[in-house]
Formats: C-alpha cells, sequence, structure tokens
C-alpha cells in the first residue's frame, strides 16, 4: 500500500469537499472570539482548512464572506428571529427570549453579530452595514407582529422600545461578559408591556 499517496488523497479530499461550509464555521468561530476586522482571509482558510484559491472561489471578497456569514446565522435559527417565529410558544414568551443570551460554545458572552459588523463596517452604505441594518429592522417588524398577538393597538412603537432593550441588554451582556444580564432588561420589558397591553401580565 502506497501510505504517501493515500495520505495526499486523504488531504486533497478534506480540502476539496464541503469548503464553503467549512469557511463559514471558521469564519463565525474567528469572528466571534477575536473580531471580524481582526480577523483575515488567510486566517480563515488556514483555520477551515481550505486553499486559498477555495475561499476566493466561495467568497470574492472578506465582504462577501461576511455577509455570506451574517446569512447563514439567520438560516441556522441561531438569531432572536427563531425565538420570535415559533408558533409553539405563547407570544408573551416569545418576547421574553429576546433577553435570553443564547448558549456559547465557549465562555465568552457574545453580543449581537448584527451590531458589531455594523460597528466594524460603519458606512451605512457598505453592503455589510445595509444588510445589518435589514436584520435589526426585520427585528421591529417581528417584534411587532407579536405583540399583535398580544392586542397591542400601537404595535410599532412598542416593538421599537423592546428591540431598543434587547439589543442594549446584549451589548451590555457582551462587555460585562455576564450570561443573564437580560433580566434587567426584561424587567422593564414587562412594565412597557403592562402599560401597553389590555390585561397586562394576563396575556399569552
Amino acid at each position: 500500500m502506497n501510505t504517501s499517496a493515500s495520505t495526499t488523497t486523504t488531504t486533497s479530499e478534506r480540502r476539496g469537499r464541503g469548503g464553503r461550509e467549512r469557511a463559514l464555521a471558521a469564519a463565525a468561530r474567528l469572528f466571534a472570539t477575536q473580531g471580524i476586522g481582526a480577523t483575515g482571509m488567510e486566517q480563515v482558510a488556514e483555520a477551515a482548512p481550505v486553499s486559498k484559491r477555495t475561499l476566493y472561489a466561495h467568497f470574492r471578497t472578506k465582504n462577501d464572506l461576511v455577509i455570506a456569514h451574517l446569512r447563514e446565522l439567520v438560516r441556522s435559527g441561531a438569531t432572536l428571529e427563531a425565538a420570535l417565529t415559533r408558533a409553539d410558544v405563547a407570544p408573551r414568551e416569545r418576547i421574553r427570549r429576546l433577553f435570553d443570551q443564547p448558549a456559547a460554545d465557549t465562555v465568552l458572552v457574545r453580543g449581537c453579530p448584527f451590531i458589531d459588523a455594523a460597528a466594524e463596517f460603519p458606512d451605512p452604505e457598505s453592503a455589510v452595514h445595509s444588510y445589518a441594518r435589514e436584520q435589526k429592522l426585520r427585528m421591529v417588524q417581528l417584534i411587532a407582529a407579536v405583540v399583535t398577538e398580544l392586542g397591542c393597538r400601537e404595535p410599532l412603537p412598542l416593538a421599537e422600545q423592546l428591540a431598543t432593550l434587547a439589543d442594549g441588554a446584549a451589548s451590555r451582556a457582551m462587555v460585562l461578559n455576564e450570561a443573564d444580564y437580560g433580566r434587567h432588561a426584561w424587567a422593564a420589558a414587562e412594565v412597557l408591556l403592562d402599560r401597553a397591553l389590555p390585561g397586562g401580565r394576563e396575556q399569552g
């Protein structure tokens, strides 16, 4: 048996198959631990592992990689959208889950990936910033739909307030590395809900 040839073939297959998925997984880990700006394409290729040629075949630029990463977060259900669209969960409980810190695979507490991306691409006309803004606006619409289920007559102002609380809690949780920091924002959110909804705590 030609061990060298076998090893070469195995390595080639490992690097050639599923390259896009491995690159996205590596980018997610690196972006979360060291930030988007500090992560280079070469680092992603090495961590995946894929060749730089393969990486650039899937993502022509780093901007393309970042947007693909954010889209994958949405697709995978790893964002707050998943909590808001659970038809099997009562509406008020869906709102409460906005303030839960998602389970992390490290000791680090992560903030909102869309806010992080927008901060690292501050030009509002950039593709990454625009996509992040699109997702934050979508979040407000989803919250508005949930509070409408609860009987709110003016859902958009309440949705903006709740989104602001959720975003602020996520950012402070990250800065303080305190996974359950959202409990403070939820306490404030309950006051807003009780004032805005008929029946308050009895709803949902």
